[in-house]
């Protein structure tokens, strides 16, 4: 696949045009980082009465009567079978078993819709085309056509309401393996769906309900424990080191690229690296950016990839360091000129 770097910018979202709107960063620089109060934000949407604007995504469709089926062959999820308006997520994979993409996944009957990080849409349908061979289907990038916002609801669409997907996280989902807790899951119970809007359609379907932007969305994910494609992976992880077969990976399904890796790992070893929770000394007026390297005892063990402020446990990020790293160990970042480190208080999510 090639580079999402290279794919054209996020259409620049409409609300950001509301009073108090603060652009994000970015690849998130389309949609609104808050609205003037993110820990008020976090708290609306804690209780289900905001909605996100998620517009920035990426939307592909894949119409035709082999889609389910060649998607299936094409990715980690079982596709071949699924009925309208059901939601499942997906991966698409290297040959050695990288993620290079994540899928949002549901169908209406008739077409297949995918949306999956901004930027991510043109390498996906480049991908999807090459592929198609002699079968009946048809992609289409229609991300300037159709836009999506998330809300806290765990509901698919009722009569009427625009086609929604709904997270399946934490599942677990199908005949699958957990890298991380079972029941004592902090995301256990979380509501979490997106709706997929026409994009001139947009400022309606927000209604007069208070908008959260993505300080509150990405605090929201980060306690939850969840992946991000592009935040917590890169161009070698694999998807046991950051629990993603609990939701995207079926173990027992007919063959695809990448599958020789997942089975493998999964029956033979452990993964090379594990994503881990973790608390942030607060002290500090700035947060480490996402990215910056993680140390423990003088040596570089790992990175941070996603960093959020709670509106309960303040400062809170994921990382992901290398599998032996103890667990009963702080870690710290490594300062980048004046900067001085922060202390990070890990917290198991994938087994060592």
């Amino acid at each position: 696949m090639s580079d999402s770097s290279t794919a054209a910018p996020a259409p620049t979202s409409p609300l950001l045009e509301r009073p108090g709107a603060v652009p994000g960063a970015g690849i998130d620089a389309a949609v609104a980082s808050h609205h003037g109060d993110p820990m008020r934000e976090q708290r609306l949407l804690a209780e289900g009465l905001a909605v996100v604007d998620l517009s920035h995504r990426g939307v592909v469709t894949v119409a035709g009567p082999d889609r389910l089926s060649w998607l299936h062959s094409l990715t980690t999820q079982h596709l071949s079978d699924l009925a309208p308006g059901q939601s499942t997520e997906t991966l698409l994979l290297s040959p050695k078993g990288h993620v290079e993409n994540a899928m949002h996944v549901v169908d209406d009957g008739e077409t297949t819709w995918l949306t999956v990080e901004p930027g991510a849409a043109a390498p996906l349908v480049e991908f999807l085309d090459r592929m198609r061979f002699m079968l009946r289907v048809e992609v289409a990038d229609v991300t300037d056509r159709y836009a999506v916002l998330g809300e806290p609801i765990a509901a698919p669409s009722a009569p009427g309401e625009p086609l929604a997907w709904v997270d399946p996280w934490p599942g677990p989902v199908g005949d699958t393996a957990l890298y991380g807790p079972g029941e004592s899951h902090p995301a256990t119970g979380r509501a979490w769906r997106e709706l997929l809007v026409p994009r001139e359609d947009l400022s309606a379907a927000v209604g007069d309900r208070a908008l959260a932007g993505l300080w509150a969305a990405e605090a929201e994910r980060v306690g939850a424990w969840r992946p991000r494609f592009g935040a917590e992976t890169d161009h070698s992880t694999i998807p046991h080191e950051v629990d993603w077969l609990r939701t995207a990976v079926h173990l027992h399904k007919g063959c695809y690229r990448g599958q020789e890796t997942i089975a493998r790992v999964h029956n033979l070893g452990r993964p090379p690296r594990r994503l881990v929770f973790a608390h942030l000394d607060g002290s500090g007026h700035v947060l480490p950016v996402p990215g910056c390297e993680v140390s423990h005892a003088g040596r570089v063990v790992g990175r941070l990839t996603s960093v959020a402020r709670d509106q309960v446990d303040g400062p809170i990020a994921l990382a992901v360091v290398k599998r032996n790293v103890p667990l009963d160990v702080d870690l710290a970042t490594v300062p980048v000129g004046d900067e001085a480190p922060v202390t990070l208080a890990q917290t198991e999510i994938v087994a060592p």
